[in-house]
Formats: structure tokens, C-alpha cells, sequence
């Protein structure tokens, strides 16, 4: 945009360091290496990530906004907690939205994005869950997801999508080592990656719907399994 070009040298670096200070903040935060309701310290955080408070504060803002973070007055910032109605709320979401990206994409999506897809799906066929790691396996979800939203060529869809696939992933990660059938889970992506490069909007779409669905049925056991 315009204003971006009156920027100087050093806001451009701030920025920069901003966004990889909220890249490793939020990842923590998603693998549970910050649990819910831990206190998040900006100085220690400053320290332990090698830059200013400054990044951390605006790496802060920005996951306060994603739902990851909340901010007290004069008691600090805490990892938000996770409830079981979150689960049911934003399930009720991507269950919507997940299928709209999906068959959006497989109407819109260029050679060369089916292309990059097919690699995704190749790598999912040949993922290994039983020697893979949580972190590794996380990866690989997300990247099948973040595919799709990108191949839907709707940038506001995506960023939407991106932040509670994010929530979804935390919420996965608490139950990950429960879930009886993660090979399942993780292999029914190729069917649903295949109906998007194929173009198959009806398939892709019901496909995303059942996938949301399992997710969520499976975490719901794992959460109330005795």
C-alpha cells in the first residue's frame, strides 16, 4: 500500500522481527510449549528469542487478536485457556468454512497450484504416523490445510481459515497422543486433496465437511475417554 513507502529502513526491520517473534511465540503456543493459562513474560521471551520487547509486544498484539493470548490490566498477558466449548465453536465454524475453501479451490485453482497440491498429497501417502513426530505430524496437517486455503484464491477466506485451523491445531495437540486412529485422520487428506486437484467442488467440499466432523467427534472421545 501507499503508506508503506514512507516507512524507513528501521520500521522495516522492526517489522521484521515482529513477525518472526510472532511466528516462534505462536508455534509455542500451539504445541503447548506455552500451556493454556501460563503467564507469557515479554522480557523472557525477549531474551530467550534473541530480540527487543518491542517485536515481542507487537508478536503479542497480533496473537491476542488470534485468540492465543489475553492481556490483563496490571496482571499481565496469559496463554488463553482452552474449554471444551471452544472445540464446539469453532468446529461450528470451519465446518462451514472449510468445505467453501475447498470447493472454491478446486474451481479456481491454477495448473501450477494442482501441481504444488500433488506434492502435498504425495507426501501425505507416504507420512508415516507411527515414526513421526507430534511436531512433524502437526506440519504436515497444516500444510495440507494451508494449501487448500491458498489454492482458494480468497485472501480474506484464508486468513479467517489460517487463525482457527490455529486454534484447532491447539485444541489437537492437547489430545493428539489419545486418538486411537491418527493414521486415519491424517491419510483421509489424499482423498480430499485428490477431489481439489481434479476439480470435483461437490467431492472436495463434502470431503472438507466430514473431515471437520471426524476432527472434532475424535477429540471430543479422546477429551472424555476415562
Amino acid at each position: 500500500m501507499a503508506f508503506e513507502v514512507l516507512a524507513t529502513a528501521d520500521d522495516a526491520a522492526k517489522r521484521s522481527l515482529a513477525d518472526v517473534a510472532y511466528e516462534r511465540i505462536r508455534d509455542r503456543l500451539l504445541m503447548l510449549d506455552i500451556r493454556p493459562g501460563d503467564l507469557v513474560n515479554d522480557d523472557d521471551l525477549a531474551k530467550d528469542l534473541g530480540v527487543g520487547r518491542t517485536p515481542v509486544r507487537e508478536a503479542l498484539k497480533r496473537l491476542e487478536l488470534d485468540r492465543l493470548v489475553v492481556s490483563y490490566p496490571r496482571r499481565g498477558t496469559f496463554a488463553t485457556r482452552v474449554e471444551v466449548t471452544d472445540l464446539a465453536f469453532i468446529s461450528e465454524i470451519r465446518t462451514q468454512l472449510e468445505p467453501l475453501a475447498a470447493s472454491r479451490a478446486a474451481r479456481v485453482a491454477t495448473e501450477s497450484t494442482r501441481e504444488r497440491l500433488r506434492d502435498v498429497m504425495r507426501a501425505v501417502e507416504s507420512f508415516d504416523t507411527s515414526t513421526a513426530s507430534v511436531v512433524e505430524t502437526l506440519r504436515l496437517d497444516a500444510r495440507v490445510h494451508r494449501g487448500i486455503y491458498a489454492a482458494a484464491g480468497n485472501p480474506h477466506l484464508e486468513d479467517v481459515l489460517i487463525r482457527y485451523d490455529n486454534l484447532a491445531i491447539r485444541i489437537w495437540c492437547m489430545v493428539l497422543d489419545r486418538l486411537p486412529d491418527l493414521s486415519r485422520h491424517v491419510h483421509e487428506h489424499v482423498d480430499l486433496l485428490r477431489a481439489v486437484i481434479d476439480g470435483d467442488e461437490t467431492q472436495a467440499a463434502e470431503l472438507a465437511r466430514i473431515h471437520v466432523s471426524g476432527f472434532e467427534h475424535a477429540v471430543r472421545e479422546a477429551l472424555f475417554a476415562v
